[in-house]
C-alpha cells in the first residue's frame, strides 16, 4: 500500500485532464465460437511512438469462455480521495471485470507487469448469486467506500435487478446495496452526483430478457427499460422514478455531468417505437441543485432519425421497418463536460455534439465505420468492408482521443449482423474547438474474438468520480 495517494488520483477534472497520455488500453474480448479460444482482456498499445502501436502488447486468456464479458473497472479511482469516505493510499491497481452470461466476476493485477496482468481471484457464479442475490454481473464503478456493481436481474433471470457492493481491499461482496427498493425492477446503468448525495440508474432488462437476443414481442410491447430511477446515496432509499414513456424503449448509458457542482447528465436511449430513432435525453434538478431538495426531471436534448433503406440489405428483424436505426448504445462525456460522444451501433455513425450548453446540443463531428448497411471501410483498409458499428467508446482524460469498438452483446450481434461481426478498435483524434478525424495508422482487428469494453491506463473519462469543482 502506498504511502502517498496513487498518481493516477486526481481532487478535479481540470487536474486529471493535465495527466500524461495513457500508453496502453485494455479491451474485454468475447470468444463466440467453438474455436477452442478463451475469453480474454487484450492489451492495446496505444503510445503513437511506440514501434508496436496499434498493437497488441499482452492478453490474459481466462479459464472459461461463456462469461460474455462487460463493463469491467478498477477497484480504485479518484472518488478514494473525496471527504465522504476518503480512502486516499488506495492504489489503482486491479481490473474487476464481471461476465453478464457466467455471472463471474474476475480480478486482474496489473500492478507487476501492466502489459500482462494476471488473475488473482475468481469469484463462481454460486459465490455470487448466494452472496447478492443478483445474477447477470454488467458495470462495475469505483466508489468513496469501495467497489460498486450492478446486475441485470435475480438469481432466477427475472427481476429485479439492481447494484451489489465489493471490498476494494480483499474483493469479497458484502452483499445488495438497495435498502429501499420502491418501485425499480429493471437495471442496467448507475453512477452519481456525489455531491447531491444521489445515485441514479438506468434500465434495460432481465437476464431472461436478453440472453436470447432481442425479443420483438417484448420490444413492441415496451417492455424493456424505459425509466430513470433517483436513489438517496447514503441511505440506499430509492426516492423517485422517471418515465421516459414505454414508446422509449431500453434506457442505457448514463453520463454525469464531471463537476461536482454540476446536478446534470445525459442518458441515450436505444430505440423509439415511434420512428425507430434513438435519442440522448438530459436529467437535471429542477432547482439547479441549489438547495439539495428539488425534484429531478428528464428533456429530450438530441433525437437521430433513423435512415430509410432497401429491405433486401436488411436483417430480417428489420425488415418489414425499410428502415435502419441508428441504435445508441453508448455515449460518452469529457472531462470538461464540453463534448459528448455518441455511438450509433446500427447506422454505423459516431458523432461529436457540443454540450456546453447541455440543454441544446450542437452537433460538431460525424465518422461513419461499419454500419448494417453502410459497411462503411477504415482508411487503413479503404477496401474491406466492415460490420459492426461504433460501440463501446472510451475518451482519454485531456479528451484529445476517443477510442471504440464494434460489439454489442453477442446474441444481439448476430441479430443485427447476421453474417457474424467481424471486431475492431480504432482511434480518433479531437480538436479543441470541435471536429473529429479518425487515426489511419490505428485500426486493431481481433480475428474471432470481439472486442466490448475499454478502459485505459491510469483512467478515463468514464471511470472515476470527482470531488472538487474546477470553480471553486
Amino acid at each position: 500500500m502506498s504511502l502517498t495517494p496513487d498518481p493516477t488520483f486526481y481532487p478535479s477534472p481540470r487536474m486529471a485532464m493535465q495527466a500524461a497520455p495513457e500508453r496502453i488500453a485494455y479491451v474485454s474480448l468475447l470468444n463466440v465460437g467453438k474455436n477452442g479460444k478463451r475469453d480474454a482482456i487484450g492489451v492495446i498499445d496505444v503510445n503513437p511512438r511506440s514501434t508496436a502501436y496499434g498493437q497488441f502488447v499482452g492478453q490474459v486468456d481466462f479459464p472459461h469462455n461463456d462469461n460474455e464479458l462487460h463493463h469491467f473497472g478498477w477497484n480504485a479511482c479518484s472518488a478514494c480521495l473525496c471527504p465522504q469516505n476518503p480512502h486516499p493510499h488506495m492504489e489503482r491497481r486491479y481490473l474487476i471485470v464481471p461476465g453478464i452470461g457466467s455471472s463471474r466476476v474476475h480480478i486482474l493485477d496489473t500492478k507487476a507487469d501492466p502489459q500482462h496482468p494476471k488473475i488473482v481471484k475468481v469469484i463462481e457464479p454460486e459465490e455470487f448469486i448466494k452472496k447478492t442475490g443478483y445474477t447477470s454481473p454488467h458495470t462495475i464503478h469505483c466508489g468513496p467506500d469501495g467497489i460498486y456493481g450492478s446486475a441485470l436481474g435475480s438469481a432466477s433471470g427475472d427481476g429485479p435487478g439492481g447494484i451489489f457492493l465489493m471490498d476494494a481491499n480483499t474483493f469479497e461482496l458484502k452483499g445488495p446495496w438497495e435498502k429501499e427498493r420502491g418501485p425499480q425492477n429493471l437495471a442496467y446503468d448507475f453512477w452519481w452526483h456525489l455531491g447531491n448525495d444521489t445515485m441514479i440508474t438506468s434500465e434495460w432488462g432481465t437476464p431472461n430478457m436478453v440472453k436470447d437476443g432481442l425479443n420483438p414481442e417484448l420490444l413492441l410491447g415496451g417492455k424493456y427499460g424505459h425509466k430513470l430511477h433517483i436513489w438517496d446515496l447514503d441511505k440506499r432509499r430509492h426516492l423517485q422514478e422517471i418515465d421516459l414513456g414505454a414508446e422509449q424503449q431500453m434506457v442505457l448509458e448514463l453520463r454525469p455531468a464531471h463537476d461536482p457542482n454540476k446536478a446534470f447528465g445525459f442518458v441515450g436511449v436505444v430505440v423509439s417505437l415511434k420512428d425507430l430513432s434513438s435519442s440522448v435525453w438530459m436529467w437535471y434538478r429542477e432547482d439547479g441543485g441549489t438547495n439539495g431538495k428539488g425534484k429531478w426531471a428528464v428533456r429530450k436534448v438530441i433525437e437521430i432519425p433513423a435512415e430509410p433503406a432497401d429491405p433486401e440489405n436488411l436483417p430480417p428483424l428489420l425488415k418489414g421497418f425499410k428502415a435502419v436505426p441508428p441504435l445508441v448504445s453508448d455515449i460518452n462525456l469529457s472531462l470538461d463536460d464540453r463534448f459528448l460522444y455518441v455511438s450509433c451501433w446500427g447506422t454505423g455513425e459516431f458523432i461529436q455534439y457540443d454540450v456546453s450548453d447541455p440543454a441544446s446540443p450542437k452537433k460538431t463531428g460525424s465518422i461513419h465505420l461499419g454500419g448494417i448497411v453502410r459497411r462503411a471501410a477504415h482508411p487503413k483498409k479503404p477496401m474491406e468492408a466492415l460490420n459492426g458499428g461504433p460501440q463501446m467508446v472510451e475518451i482519454s482524460r485531456d479528451g484529445k482521443r476517443v477510442y471504440f469498438t464494434n460489439s454489442l452483446y453477442s446474441p444481439w450481434d448476430d441479430q443485427f449482423y447476421p453474417d457474424g461481426v467481424k471486431s475492431w478498435m480504432v482511434k480518433i483524434d479531437t480538436r479543441p474547438k470541435g471536429g473529429m478525424q479518425l487515426d489511419e495508422k490505428f485500426f486493431v482487428e481481433f480475428d474471432e474474438l470481439r472486442a466490448h469494453q475499454v478502459r485505459l491506463e491510469g483512467g478515463d473519462a468514464s471511470s472515476d468520480s470527482y470531488c472538487y469543482s474546477d470553480t471553486q
